[in-house]
C-alpha cells in the first residue's frame, strides 16, 4: 500500500493535456474526474491515518476510485 495520492495526471502522465482539456471541454468528463479527486483524497486520509476507516470501508473506497480512473481513462483513450 502506497501511502502517495494518486492524481490523475500522475497516474497518465502521458495524457496530462489530454485531462486538462477534457475537464475543460466534457462536462460529465469534469463531474467524474472531481468525483475522483474527492474519493482519492478520502482514500489518501484513511491510509494515513488522518481521518481513519473501518479496513472494509478503506477497501471499498479504493475499489471505487479504481473503477472511477477505469472509467476515465476510458473516456481518455476513446
Amino acid at each position: 500500500m502506497s501511502h502517495t495520492p494518486h492524481e490523475l495526471q500522475d497516474e497518465f502522465p502521458d495524457l496530462a493535456d489530454k485531462i486538462t482539456e477534457k475537464k475543460q471541454n466534457d462536462g460529465h468528463f469534469a463531474k467524474l474526474a472531481e468525483e475522483y479527486h474527492e474519493l482519492n483524497r478520502a482514500v489518501h486520509r484513511a491510509e494515513t491515518n488522518v481521518e481513519p476507516v473501518e479496513e472494509l470501508a478503506e477497501v471499498e473506497m479504493r475499489k471505487k476510485r479504481a473503477a472511477l480512473k477505469d472509467q476515465l481513462y476510458a473516456m481518455l483513450t476513446d
